[in-house]
């Protein structure tokens, strides 16, 4: 019997697939992608024109990632078209002679001169292993190969930082989820390894006595001098909290699943904020508020997370899962509802407006992922009982079969 919850669950679900299937995924295609240029603009404007400008990797790598997930998904769009435009721009003109990827090329089209970080390195991995993982394979497989020569962290971890001062969590959490991505797809051990090893030292190394996350550390892996040090961001609490999960339950490692469910609750108990309905940017390690924006990126991870956790609860807890993702989910048609749909604002202010910006193409591979698990829910995307991805047409009868309600 289909409960209250899992009713309006799949009502949330038929809203926002309805967006990105019909406005979304078409606008990012018809307007995000350069024609002339190759690749992908940074961000659309609110009145649908493109923005010219420096061009992140990060950027490039997420489109490529957001239009193979569009297939999974069945868009009848181009997706492969999409795909393949992106490939070819990005191996053709991001990848160096040492195997790494560049941080950005420049406005005139020159590569950054800085040495290349590692957040790029991830969504490179991450970017391969879902747009053509037969193919690049071994061009990914460099990319770890290098990493593993150059930038091994005197304390683990690996180097390599936009603020070399700082070792940051935030690119291992990548680099965790493209290594899950890729042990899904290859039998190479190296991916089982790195995924491991990231965990392992999240367990050990980026946790307060209290189970807190992190942002910023020393070489030594001790919290950051000063304020860096305290930072707490809830969108990567919800983030982290579901990459564990499934690495735990492939591990089977309970410990590691309590620790996801204490990160999930500290985010959802002290990183929403109840006036607003929203996860709120950044808190301290006393759990006070430091930022009051509120960033779409981090809505689209408390939803995952809520939904990720749900599978494996029960009774009321499942029951406060699902309506913590049905929240989540109301929070990112906040940002979605623009005058041109298919794009979104990104920053909501602590007072209750908008920051009066460009949709940022980053914001699409966080919207994508979270709606690729709600889309399959109970299922997992990430395992085989979700191979099968549903068409749209297939979704929306589903959700009319549920409700008892046409779609919208």
């Amino acid at each position: 019997m289909t409960t209250d919850i899992e009713s309006e669950l799949a009502r949330v679900r038929e809203h926002l697939l309805n967006w990105l299937l019909d406005y979304a995924l078409p606008i990012w295609w018809e307007v995000g992608a350069d024609r002339t240029v190759g690749g992908f603009h940074e961000a659309i404007d609110l009145a649908g024109k493109p923005v010219l400008g420096e061009r992140r990797a990060r950027v490039q790598a997420r489109q490529i990632f957001t239009y193979a997930v569009a297939g999974e998904l069945g868009w009848s769009g181009p997706w492969r078209e999409a795909v393949r435009h992106g490939l070819d721009f990005y191996i053709g003109r991001y990848r160096r002679p040492d195997g790494l990827f560049v941080n950005a090329l420049l406005r005139d089209g020159t590569p950054s001169p800085a040495a290349p970080h590692v957040y790029e390195q991830a969504f490179a991995m991450l970017a391969m292993a879902t747009a053509d993982p037969v193919a690049l394979a071994p061009t990914a497989l460099s990319v770890l190969e290098r990493l593993h020569a150059e930038r091994r962290g005197p304390a683990g971890g690996y180097t390599g930082f936009a603020d070399d001062r700082l070792f940051q969590t935030d690119p291992h959490m990548h680099l965790l989820e493209a290594a899950l991505a890729w042990e899904k797809l290859s039998s190479d051990a190296r991916w089982s390894a790195l995924a491991d090893e990231v965990a392992e030292l999240c367990l050990t190394r980026f946790l307060t006595r209290g189970g807190l996350l992190l942002e910023n550390f020393d070489a030594s892996w001790k919290p950051a001098a000063g304020l860096q040090g305290r930072l707490v961001w809830p969108g990567h609490l919800f983030e982290w909290a579901g990459l564990l999960e499934r690495w735990a339950l492939h591990r089977g490692r309970e410990d590691a699943r309590k620790v996801a469910r204490r990160l999930y609750r500290y985010g959802a108990d002290h990183g929403v904020d109840p006036k607003r309905g929203v996860v709120i940017f950044e808190l301290l390690d006393d759990l006070t508020l430091n930022d009051p924006k509120a960033r779409l990126w981090s809505q689209t991870e408390w939803l995952k997370a809520a939904l990720i956790l749900a599978r494996s609860a029960s009774g009321g807890e499942r029951q406060r899962y699902l309506a913590d993702a049905i929240a989540a989910g109301r929070a990112l048609m906040l940002y979605c509802d623009t005058p041109i749909r298919g794009l979104w604002r990104d920053k909501l202010l602590g007072d209750g407006s908008w920051v009066d910006e460009p949709a940022p193409a980053s914001s699409f591979y966080h919207i994508i992922d979270a709606l690729r698990v709600l889309a399959v829910w109970p299922a997992d995307p990430m395992r085989d009982e979700a191979a099968e991805s549903l068409s749209p047409a297939t979704l929306r009868r589903e959700t009319q079969r549920k409700t008892g309600k046409p779609s919208a």
